[in-house]
């Protein structure tokens, strides 16, 4: 029996390429979304920085090697500009996704003018003004997670609280990474709600803050992660946290959400539209 003809394995994890003459994280995001509306397993692989015909030919042949060893056709989501790249990732034995082409030629013709079909442009940003707005939204960010610092919280754009491990600071930063926007976290605690206070720092700012929950089964079950066994993991810990953060967020009138069954994206893009912070990008 030939590679093309041999049978694929039940359940096997089908590959799926990300090729890219940059970073690779356009097509990786894309084939995520994708790929999420299909219940199966794939197994992924991201080639970066395919700008020269020999890398080209070298992501060629590791394609054409997983539908050896697959007995699958791979599938591959490309955003390669150059043509001359393109082409010799198009005559891979795999199913080939070419975002650039299924998107920019409808443009041209659209708009009336060809693409400058230059590699790497939409990450060559180093000195733009976003870019260095998100770095500088990254740094702020880290300064001020889990209550670290005080300083400058005139100067965020959202104060994210919630009880610890209820996802502040990956919202936070994928919040300065994703949109530049400068996110401070604050954990609420036992002494927040034995006072049944905020912490005084942030009345000053409530008009930026947003809230976090989670049901208590899941931050037990995130908190043993980290410390099992401990009372701060326990069921009955994790139940009275939750209940007196959300009590005191419904009490200060904080807008909030349960992080539970949400994914990061999902929660970043509720607190630009509750927040809709005074920002110079769009969203």
């Amino acid at each position: 029996m030939t590679q093309e003809q041999r049978q694929p394995l039940p359940n096997a994890a089908r590959t799926v390429f990300f090729v890219s003459d940059g970073t690779g994280i356009t097509a990786e995001t894309f084939g995520h979304s994708v790929l999420t509306q299909f219940d199966l397993r794939f197994r992924q692989v991201r080639l970066p920085f395919i700008d020269t015909v020999d890398k080209a030919h070298d992501a060629a042949r590791k394609i054409n090697e997983a539908f050896a060893t697959d007995g699958q056709r791979p599938i591959i989501f490309s955003t390669l500009v150059k043509a001359d790249l393109s082409k010799v990732i198009r005559q891979c034995k795999g199913l080939h996704m070419d975002l650039i082409q299924t998107f920019v030629a409808p443009l041209e013709q659209e708009l009336g003018v060809k693409s400058t079909h230059t590699i790497g442009r939409s990450h060559n940003i180093v000195d733009s003004e976003e870019y260095k707005n998100r770095i500088e939204a990254i740094n702020f960010s880290l300064a001020h997670d889990d209550g670290q610092s005080h300083k400058n919280l005139a100067s965020a754009d959202v104060i994210l609280v919630g009880v610890s491990r209820s996802g502040k600071t990956p919202t936070s930063l994928y919040l300065a990474m994703q949109y530049g926007i400068k996110a401070a976290n604050y954990p609420l605690i036992p002494d927040d709600f034995e006072r049944g206070k905020l912490p005084t720092s942030l009345y000053a700012y409530k008009n930026k803050i947003f809230g976090l929950s989670i049901t208590p089964e899941r931050l037990a079950e995130i908190r043993n992660e980290r410390r099992a066994g401990s009372k701060y993991a326990s069921i009955e810990n994790c139940r009275y946290e939750v209940n007196e953060a959300e009590n005191m967020m419904k009490r200060e009138n904080i807008r909030w959400l349960s992080s539970t069954t949400k994914s990061i994206e999902e929660i970043s893009t509720t607190i630009l539209q509750e927040i809709k912070p005074n920002h110079r990008g769009q969203y």
